[in-house]
């Protein structure tokens, strides 16, 4: 029995190491960003996000996910906005003339930089990347903008957590012999992503840790299994739809591919998001062969935002788990053309 209890690290251990490793994103629409490069520069003041992620609430070792992402424009004089964007000043920010007077942005460069922390039971992935983007106008009304990331990212291992029965058996296939302490690798981690957007829709492919490589925590022979970071594809779409001088809808789509992930590697995500003028958003998600989750966000003073979203899972962890808490804050810093022009989120 002591040897199938340590044996269970191990195997979540390859499990995570062949599945999704990147986190879940309920409220992606907020920060297309974090999964894309290609949105480095997209609007024209620096656009900070935090946000927290409380996976499964209730269950022992659950994902706690959090991440700091920072981006912002170089060179770009103009006020052009895209379909995940709003209000012109002076304009109404749902009326008709936004669509009738859009112009694409002038070339222009984009930076920026992501942090995330993701820790599931005793695992813990570290990864922090720089971005560069660079837009360019395909027609009047048509902008094309394509980025990468690069950065490193830190995978350990707390190995304290790994002795179940307070036995101390200091064997464990996964690690090596030792008990106790942190373990560390360090990996290279690179991306890269496309992202097409006008007036009313976008449509977005990107990369995400595009360099195959092994993590292996002991050198033993006897494991046959060997851990390894895999690369993550992200697809996604959206359109902007006005129901009204003050209303409009975004619905979307993300499309995601990990080999191993799932039966057919590539799992769906839906997504629906109704705004009225610059105030108040509803929305709402379904991911396949998962659950459903309900958003909800604000804007406040046109220089902070909130969105929080609650995520109910459809499979057999429903009956151990509380459901999924995610929070996002938004800060808007150095909009030149007005304080009363707030970015969309």
């Amino acid at each position: 029995m002591k040897r199938k209890l340590l044996l269970i690290p191990f195997v979540l251990f390859v499990w995570a190491a062949n599945a999704q490793q990147r986190p879940h994103y309920t409220q992606y629409i907020l920060n297309n960003y974090i999964l894309n490069p290609a949105l480095s520069g997209i609007e024209n003041y620096v656009d900070v996000k935090i946000s927290a992620r409380d996976q499964w609430v209730g269950l022992d070792g659950a994902p706690k996910t959090t991440y700091f992402s920072i981006q912002g424009p170089l060179g770009k004089d103009n006020y052009r906005t895209s379909a995940t964007s709003f209000q012109v000043p002076g304009e109404n920010p749902r009326g008709k003339s936004y669509w009738e007077s859009y112009t694409a942005a002038d070339p222009h460069h984009g930076i920026g930089m992501t942090i995330f922390n993701d820790k599931a039971g005793s695992f813990n992935r570290f990864t922090i990347d720089a971005t560069y983007a660079y837009h360019l106008g395909l027609t009047p009304v048509l902008n094309l903008a394509a980025g990468f990331s690069a950065g490193i990212t830190n995978i350990s291992i707390d190995k304290s957590k790994h002795d179940f029965d307070g036995a101390g058996d200091p064997y464990d296939p996964a690690t090596g012999a030792a008990i106790s302490g942190e373990l560390n690798k360090i990996r290279p981690d690179l991306g890269f992503g496309l992202w097409l957007y006008s007036k009313n829709y976008f449509i977005g492919a990107s990369a995400q840790q595009i360099i195959p490589q092994k993590l292996a925590f002991a050198d033993d022979a006897a494991i046959v299994t060997k851990g390894k970071l895999i690369p993550h594809i992200f697809l996604t779409a959206g359109y902007r739809v006005l129901l009204g001088e003050d209303i409009n809808a975004i619905p979307s789509i993300m499309l995601k591919y990990v080999k191993g992930s799932s039966k057919h590697n590539f799992q769906p995500e839906l997504n629906l998001k109704v705004q009225y003028r610059d105030l108040l958003w509803l929305g709402g998600s379904y991911r396949y062969q998962d659950g459903y989750a309900a958003m909800l966000g604000f804007n406040v003073g046109n220089t902070f935002n909130i969105g929080y979203a609650y995520d109910f899972t459809t499979t057999a962890l429903n009956t151990v788990s509380k459901g999924t808490h995610e929070f996002v804050v938004g800060f808007i810093l150095g909009n030149k053309y007005s304080e009363k022009c707030p970015r969309c989120w």
